[in-house]
């Protein structure tokens, strides 16, 4: 018998998204979630981050089941990642009907895959993998469906809550197992992993109920259109627009692709309600009066490539802003996206239409509990070990303030970063080593083939452009013939600095023309170096600088 647990992170601690934690016990392993964060501001051409798997690679064949909480994309979004390149796609998967349904649809999007081994269960029912006995656990969040988990082995419980918060009366589906949870405080929980989000928000998080009262003021007041852009898998506030559109007489036609896709999911696992004729396409609400028509849209976060983006920069293919149209924004900034939230809004005003957003109206409620529900949650569980997961270090550290508050002893509060390893044992807690738990970037195609090196080239040549010199060197003799071509982008405007870059080119002439070696690098290099000094001295600035040889 191994007394030894260890608890992994590899995501999701000291940053809000990319969610992945492995439990190993021996040489077993079990993976809880899988997730994606999305690029920050300064990652250039990023489509999205996920976990660094360099530990999983060596011990692919180890893992027993991959456990997932609920379908949020910082949950699933790295598993087709995942399953391609690391773990075997026979691997178990366990979720819940939605997730599944979700989780299905993201990867049939991967290219040349295989049908994953998905298999459903739910709140109350269990599975067993190699030395883990798991329970799904009833939580509320901003997504049907979502589970805690009562991960079980021979050194204890622990308990894993997910995302979650205390929603008596949610949208869809059922409230939360405070029973359950009681019952296994009484029993006796080892270790509570619980999240963080909220840690800062004092009190309790408002129902998803309460928002129904301010979209029914929105509709019943709007002269045109109603525009609604959320979360695609908020499926409680896409009801909430649904009940609200057929209350006052308009129909709902739906834009974006994740959208439509996670309608249709929704609606094929009973978690939407349309009635029929409530959903039309979108070609067809633009011919009705704009009166009578209500749209739900993507992009509440500002994206560039979303549907509501591209509306308020004119460019969506078939919804034009106009003067009279409301735009409600039902979500509130994930960290990092602010501005480009901000830059939406604003240009969604100057094409006059009325926007509304938080704090302005009651239009999005956390899906994260908040200090009193997060107490709750230690009073019913009453841990022996706390670690707080799933937040930044602001608030995971805010959560462990509260846990000692809860009288749980300093020394059995563990506040983890990606990457270091908790060992559990009978005697006690400790960290002992940190593992590889970078982030990986996705651009297009390629799967961690952009690095810091390429980053940081793409943060130059964001601020200031580029120069490239094209140096011409003799054939016969290899020796630099004459000055250098400069071809400048994002640099200066060229029709206005032509005397700039002929200096330029005649201050990297004069460098080259005295070199005594006849190598293309050392030629390359000193071109390079001398453009750099140059217009760092007239111009204050610092363009990326590329020199090419050329045989004349």
């Amino acid at each position: 018998m191994n007394s030894t647990l260890r608890l992994i992170p590899l995501g999701g601690l000291g940053e809000v998204g990319k969610n992945m934690l492995l439990f190993e016990h021996g040489r077993d392993i079990l993976i809880v979630d899988a997730g994606i964060m999305f690029p920050e501001h300064n990652m250039w051409g990023i489509d999205v981050v996920i976990p660094d798997f360099g530990y999983l690679r060596e011990r692919a064949g180890d893992v027993r089941a991959i456990v997932i909480t609920h379908g949020h994309e910082d949950h699933i979004g790295a598993l087709p990642y995942l399953l391609r390149d690391v773990v075997a796609l026979d691997t178990p998967i366990y979720a819940t009907r939605l997730a599944c349904g979700l989780i299905e649809a993201r990867l049939a999007e991967t290219p040349n895959r295989g049908r994953a081994n998905l298999r459903r269960i739910a709140p109350g029912e269990g599975f067993r993998a190699g030395p883990f006995e798991a329970e799904f656990l009833a939580i509320t969040h901003s997504i049907p469906d979502g589970v805690g988990l009562c991960i079980t082995t021979d050194l204890g419980r622990i308990i894993h809550t997910g995302d979650f918060k205390f929603d008596y009366t949610p949208v869809r589906g059922g409230g939360p197992g405070f029973t359950r949870l009681g019952q296994l405080g009484a029993q006796g929980v080892l270790a509570l992993l619980s999240d963080s989000t909220g840690a800062e928000r004092a009190g309790y998080t408002p129902s998803e109920q309460v928002i129904a009262p301010a979209l029914d003021a929105i509709f019943r007041e709007a002269p045109g259109r109603v525009i609604v852009a959320t979360f695609a898998s908020l499926l409680s506030r896409v009801q909430q627009v649904f009940n609200a559109a057929q209350a006052h007489g308009r129909v709902v036609a739906l834009a974006g692709y994740s959208m439509l896709k996670t309608v249709e999911i929704g609606r094929n696992l009973g978690h939407l309600d349309a009635p029929k004729g409530l959903l039309v396409d979108l070609g067809e609400a633009q011919r009705l009066p704009r009166e009578r028509v209500a749209l739900v849209t993507t992009g509440s976060q500002g994206q560039p490539e979303a549907a509501l983006a591209r509306m308020a920069d004119g460019t969506h293919r078939q919804i034009e802003i106009v003067p009279g149209d409301t735009i409600v924004l039902s979500s509130t900034p994930i960290p990092g996206n602010e501005e480009d939230v901000a830059r939406v809004i604003n240009r969604l005003f100057a094409r006059g239409a009325n926007v509304i957003y938080p704090p302005l109206a009651s239009v999005h409620v956390s899906g994260h509990a908040s200090q009193e529900e997060q107490k709750l949650m230690l009073a019913l569980t009453r841990p022996r070990f706390f670690v707080p997961i799933h937040g930044e270090l602001r608030h995971l550290h805010a959560h462990a303030r509260l846990a000692r508050q809860l009288g749980v002893a300093q020394e059995n509060i563990f506040l983890l970063e990606n990457g270091q390893v908790l060992e559990l044992t009978a005697e006690g807690g400790r960290v002992v080593e940190r593992l590889p738990s970078g982030t990986v970037f996705v651009d297009g195609a390629g799967v961690g083939d952009v690095g810091p090196v390429v980053m940081h080239e793409r943060e130059v040549l964001a601020h200031d452009g580029f120069v490239i010199a094209v140096v011409p060197v003799s054939l016969a003799t290899g020796e630099v013939s004459g000055k250098p071509e400069l071809v400048s982008r994002g640099f200066v405007y060229l029709p206005e600095s032509g005397d700039l870059l002929e200096r330029a080119a005649e201050r990297a002439w004069q460098a080259v023309r005295s070199l005594g070696s006849k190598k293309q690098p050392a030629i390359i290099e000193r071109t390079q170096d001398a453009l750099r000094r140059f217009f760092y001295e007239e111009t204050r600035r610092k363009p990326m600088v590329v020199a090419i040889v050329t045989l004349v």
